[in-house]
């Protein structure tokens, strides 16, 4: 019974550090990758080299098995999205080069061979080593088509809030990962459509527009251009800058009357509405802050991303709005400020979902945590998969491995009976 407790335990206990070593990761970003758990991953070389000099190579391959299904389920139950192939098998990749390395840590009875194996262990364990780095989503490029994209927005996007002259101009993050996709050109008015070259606009919070000014916007939009509106009905952007600054965006926004004459109309927010997730039809998600929605779309209208975003057919043109505009603060999409760049930093699909509105392209198929409670399920779940696992395991090989006969100790000569005896 104790040999099956231990053998239990040995099994196991690896599979729970792993996948526990994971879970920090995840919280950070809300991310469900299992790339995120291949650094824990490496605690299997020591664990193997263990398993095989106490039980054998079966139990260490056994043990990494647990461990692939514990994190795989917990990834699955986290996110209720099946994981990419892709992550799934630098994972796989990983596990199996840890286990192969601690495989080789064992000592020989042949002195000769001890420290090749020994060197060979070592060179495995780097190569898992270097490819969790390897593994990792690659930062975002610049693309070689670099497209006009016209921003109006009484935001702060190209300045710093507390910054005195050249000091307070600085780009948002969200503006640093649109000129990888876009030649980015700040106007301050739709008056300056007509003489850019720009196809596109992103019309963020602007502050409020005069008669010829909504005409020209308008206009610009029928003869084909996209827009991006972000319109928010109560926006809640941490500022310092006192009420009455004229660098402050308008609380409220002032374009409801033309989303009306495009044929949808922004409701407002529900009352003590805060910071929240909302998830697509597509599984891609969205941090909002008091967003509000759209409802009575017209024949030349949609609503789309379970009513908090509308598109509209302008003209020979298009505008896609969404009710809320506090989503491109960085606060709500990164966990990096200093990383824009870096798919692994964002905490929503913020910079995808922009970046889609306005023609370009940024890596998508991110799964996410759907709720505390999932998470929390996610965990119980894949711990009881691995103690099955390792129970399994342990009546699997519940036999000890005799150790083998020693022949350097000379046996005791046989006395051969005497005559008579």
């Amino acid at each position: 019974m104790k040999f099956l407790v231990r053998t239990w335990v040995m099994l196991g206990v690896p599979g729970l550090l792993v996948l526990l070593g994971g879970l920090p990761g995840m919280l950070r970003t809300g991310q469900v990758d299992p790339r995120g758990w291949m650094l824990p991953a490496l605690m299997l070389v020591p664990a193997a080299a263990l398993l095989k000099r106490w039980r054998s190579e079966g139990a260490a391959w056994w043990a990494g098995l647990g461990t692939v299904g514990a994190v795989l389920s917990c990834a699955f139950l986290a996110s209720w999205r099946v994981p990419g192939l892709v992550p799934v098998a630098w994972l796989v990749g990983g596990m199996a080069l840890a286990i192969l390395a601690g495989l080789q840590f064992r000592a020989f009875r042949t002195p000769a061979f001890t420290g090749v194996r020994k060197l060979v262990g070592i060179g495995l364990a780097l190569l898992a080593l270097a490819m969790c780095w390897l593994a990792g989503e690659p930062r975002i490029e610049p693309s070689q088509k670099s497209p006009e994209l016209a921003v109006i927005s009484g935001l702060p996007l190209f300045w710093r809030e507390n910054g005195q002259g050249l000091a307070a101009k600085v780009d948002a993050p969200i503006i640093t990962l649109l000129r990888q996709r876009f030649t980015v050109m700040p106007l301050d008015s739709p008056l300056a459509l007509e003489k850019s070259r720009a196809k596109t606009l992103l019309l963020a919070q602007p502050r409020a527009f005069s008669m010829d000014e909504l005409v020209a916007l308008n206009a610009w939009i029928s003869r084909g251009g996209t827009a991006l509106i972000l319109a928010d009905p109560q926006l809640r952007w941490p500022m310092d800058l006192p009420l009455g600054d004229r660098r402050r965006p308008p609380a409220v926004t002032l374009l409801s009357a033309m989303f009306e004459v495009w044929g949808v109309k922004l409701t407002p927010p529900a009352a003590g509405a805060g910071e929240g997730r909302h998830f697509l039809s597509d599984g891609r998600v969205l941090t909002v802050y008091a967003a509000s929605g759209f409802k009575d779309a017209g024949p030349d209208c949609r609503i789309v991303g379970r009513g908090l975003v509308a598109r509209c057919t302008v003209g020979r043109g298009s505008a896609t709005m969404v009710a809320d505009a506090d989503l491109i603060d960085d606060r709500l999409w990164l966990a990096d400020p200093a990383a824009p760049l870096d798919p692994g930093q964002w905490t929503a699909d913020t910079p995808q979902f922009i970046a889609q509105a306005l023609g370009g392209e940024l890596p998508a198929g991110h799964r996410w945590v759907r709720s505390a409670d999932a998470l929390v399920n996610a965990v119980r779940w894949a711990v009881l998969v691995g103690i099955f696992w390792a129970a399994l395991g342990a009546v699997l090989f519940r036999r000890r491995n005799r150790p083998p006969l020693d022949r350097s100790v000379p046996r005791p000569a046989l006395l051969k009976p005497e005559n008579g005896d």
